[in-house]
């Protein structure tokens, strides 16, 4: 019997330490859900900001990405407006800026990143595109003939007739420069008189 209780006295005391145990361990897990609501509030509140810092961060990326992207377009358009201006002027064009305004729509970038006109036949070669327009719109280039009704012809100048500098016209001047410049000037104004 005496056996018997102390089984009995062993399984109580290990009935008490399981239960011990157990309330320490409730305590400790009290304890630390304690802590974790304390601190909780605080990783919160950086959890925010941090959210809060990475997508301003991802917005600016975003805008970053979208100037630099029409930069790039800005800066292909000026370099495509450039070589048909270019191209324009190489072909003799007189009326570049209209000329211009006619033709810049036709042309674009392929994506090899050359130019090339979008014609109803196909894709072409700009410069031979600008060349045959330039061929079928002869208005666009120089006049030929210069005058036409109401032009006057420069005057003719005789050879050996310099051109009169105002500036050397001076008082104290020597006799023979003055004599020079009175012959220039009488010349002038007789192929004026004649219409020269």
């Amino acid at each position: 019997m005496e056996q018997a209780q102390h089984e009995e006295t062993r399984a109580s005391a290990g009935a008490q330490a399981d239960e011990i145990r157990n309330v320490v361990r409730s305590v400790i897990e009290e304890y630390l859900d304690l802590q974790k609501r304390a601190s909780e509030p605080a990783y919160k509140a950086e959890l925010e900001e941090e959210r809060k810092r990475r997508e301003q961060l991802e917005r600016r990326l975003n805008e970053l990405i979208e100037e630099n992207k029409r930069s790039r377009q800005m800066a292909e358009e000026s370099d495509r407006h450039a070589q048909i201006r270019s191209e324009l002027q190489r072909l003799g064009v007189s009326k570049i800026d209209l000329a211009f305004k006619i033709v810049k729509d036709d042309i674009v970038r392929a994506p090899d990143g050359s130019l090339v006109a979008k014609t109803p036949e196909g894709e072409k070669n700009f410069r031979e595109y600008l060349s045959s327009f330039v061929h079928e719109n002869p208005e666009f280039l120089p006049a030929r003939i210069a005058g036409g009704s109401g032009v006057v012809s420069p005057p003719k100048t005789a050879s050996g007739v310099g051109v009169i500098d105002l500036e050397k016209i001076r008082p104290g001047m020597s006799r023979e420069e003055l004599q020079r410049i009175r012959e220039q000037i009488s010349q002038v104004a007789l192929q004026s008189l004649k219409g020269e």
